[in-house]
């Protein structure tokens, strides 16, 4: 008689509903696993028998089947141990059979403890939406799983304690549902950076639209210092964003012995080396950068230095807000809507255009520097600002500077107005809007209509740049409690794109 046991697996960051089927029959002994397993899944023929055995059973010396169904779906991971241990057992007469209202998960040890898996927010999140009342994981996944709401979660530390919470001999307590979600908390401050008021006001507006930036100057003008903090100046994550970046990070193995849930904002900020892979995801369907960054910050130092096929990598993830990756193991979909932050020398020593005259790059040189990045690519980017070299006045200054706390303040106000504006559309903030969005909400007068023609002709804007000016316009004014875009929001929305990449030497 064929026996199931419920079980779920991974799909890209989605929980999907996996059924493990297990038959027992006269034969040779053998144990097989069908369903697309990969390498992992099958592995579970060599940790299942040992574990059973450390448990006090005995592994039936017959054929044994189990299959994973739908067998359509390829299974990953090494989470279908436990189901796939208790299956055999309920067929082999062992124990009882589990109601369909019960879930496991978890990856088993030759002595039968419980180790933990990558994923288990989403699974339990799918657990909760497709009626399962107890969902048990292992004991390091349960507070991660307990975020998800809407069933109660089991932590096993051992095969055997389930066996025995199953059969009413010792009833395992369920793990305790937080009751609060946590808050940021950050080592780094905006009141740390000397000087850069004009720099330190355009990340200010970058964060209150989500808008993404560049940032071009010479070395050790804070480029890299400022970028750092911005994390600590972003709106604060509401529960649905911390439990779509924690999903990820969790499919991606970066929640076990961590902290179970994603309080601060991501801040991605990966070596110019990297893969195109590595970005976008990699061979065995893994999250890559661009969506490890969702919900927070992509900051690429040094832009130029990265090789070109990773850069051009960002063009459609930028616009779309999720990337597709297909591979040998199959093709997922993770969502990537992130900020990009760049930075960069004007030139390859660094201080093109500096008043010291210490650049020694030829015009060529510094052409072929800054034509690594694409102008599809900058065109993406809603505001390009030069970042000075600090004084050396400013440098020795005392005096206190503004908080990312009080910052924060202003941002968090300009993303409500941004959210109830925007409520019944799909745009969380301004960088997000969509051409119906501008037209309605991105209104000129008079004035600004002139600003914007001569602004257009003059720097020569594509269409999608006149719009993104026009996003940013449309934060300066939210910052400022304007119902209406006026010309000096304009106007310095304008100043955020004027940034000259060409070279005259």
């Amino acid at each position: 008689m064929v026996h199931q046991v419920r079980s779920f697996g991974i799909s890209g960051i989605d929980g999907v509903d996996v059924s493990v089927e297990c038959d027992i029959s006269r034969g040779i002994g053998r144990f097989e696993i069908g369903g697309l397993p990969d390498t992992a899944v099958k592995e579970s023929r060599e940790r299942v028998p040992s574990a059973v055995k450390s448990c006090g059973f005995k592994f039936p010396n017959a054929h044994v089947n189990v299959n994973l169904a739908p067998a359509h779906i390829k299974k990953s991971g090494s989470m279908y141990d436990l189901p796939i241990m208790l299956s055999v057992l309920i067929s082999s007469g062992a124990i009882n059979p589990t109601p369909p209202t019960m879930a496991f998960v978890g990856e088993l040890a030759l002595s039968g403890e419980v180790r933990p898996v990558s994923g288990v927010l989403s699974m339990a999140m799918r657990a909760a939406r497709c009626g399962v009342k107890e969902l048990y994981v292992p004991a390091e996944n349960a507070e991660e799983a307990c975020f998800a709401g809407g069933v109660t979660v089991y932590g096993v530390r051992h095969a055997l304690e389930l066996i025995d919470h199953l059969e009413g001999r010792g009833p395992l307590a369920p793990a305790p549902r937080p009751t609060v979600m946590p808050r940021p908390s950050y080592d780094v401050d905006f009141s740390e950076v000397k000087g850069q008021e004009n720099v330190k006001r355009a990340l200010e507006v970058a964060a209150a639209g989500g808008h993404n930036i560049l940032l071009i100057g010479p070395p050790g003008a804070g480029k890299s210092m400022l970028a750092k903090r911005l994390p600590t100046i972003l709106p604060d994550m509401s529960r649905q964003e911390q439990l779509e970046t924690t999903a990820i990070y969790s499919v991606a193995g970066k929640t076990v012995g961590k902290e179970h849930i994603m309080a601060e904002r991501p801040f991605r900020s990966p070596h110019h080396t990297m893969s195109h892979a590595a970005m976008a995801g990699g061979a065995q369907l893994q999250p890559g950068e661009i969506s490890l960054a969702h919900n927070g910050i992509l900051f690429l130092d040094e832009l130029p230095e990265f090789h070109r096929d990773v850069i051009e990598a960002l063009r459609q993830p930028i616009e779309d807000g999720q990337v597709t990756i297909s591979r040998a193991a199959g093709t997922a979909t993770y969502p990537a809507r992130f900020m990009l932050v760049c930075a960069m020398n004007p030139c390859k020593c660094g201080w093109f255009g500096h008043p010291s005259g210490r650049c020694t790059c030829s015009q060529q040189s510094v052409e072929a520097y800054r034509s690594k990045v694409s102008g599809p690519l900058l065109d993406r980017v809603d505001m390009h600002i030069e970042v000075p070299a600090v004084e050396f006045d400013e440098l020795r200054d005392r005096s206190p500077a503004e908080s990312s706390a009080a910052i924060r303040e202003r941002v968090n106000a300009a993303r409500r107005i941004q959210r109830e504006r925007c409520s019944k559309g799909r745009a969380a903030c301004n960088a997000q809007m969509g051409p119906d969005e501008i037209r309605a909400w991105c209104e000129l007068d008079g004035a600004g209509e002139k600003l914007m023609r001569s602004a257009f002709e003059r720097l020569g804007l594509t269409a999608r740049s006149h719009d993104r000016i026009l996003r940013v316009a449309r934060t300066i004014a939210d910052l400022a409690g304007s119902e209406n875009i006026l010309p000096q929001h304009l106007a310095e929305a304008i100043q955020y794109r004027a940034y000259d990449f060409k070279v005259e030497k």
